[in-house]
């Protein structure tokens, strides 16, 4: 096989596992509120971590876990948004 067929497999290859991790991405959504301590999936809307396991408590609104596309308000969880909302009525009820 000469180098020219090896680069365009390799880029092929490449090309194709890209494909399919945003196949795989379109298919999630973010859900904030059903992450378990230790168990997010990136920052929280906080911005007191910003990183992936760092969550502090079980289920807190700031924090998300993705999870299959339509499924995550029946598994009790809010989006974006609305995890925001319910943030700032928190944080006026104790201010």
């Amino acid at each position: 096989m000469n180098k020219k067929a090896i680069v365009t497999a390799g880029l092929a290859a490449a090309l194709s596992i890209g494909a399919i991790s945003t196949a795989q991405a379109a298919s999630k959504e973010k859900c904030y509120g059903i992450a378990k301590a230790g168990q997010n999936d990136c920052a929280n809307i906080s911005g007191t971590h910003s990183c992936a396991g760092q969550s502090k408590t079980d289920n807190a609104l700031d924090d998300w876990k993705a999870v299959k596309a339509g499924t995550c308000e029946e598994m009790g969880g809010y989006s974006k948004a609305q995890a925001k909302e319910l943030l700032k009525k928190q944080k006026e009820m104790k201010g």
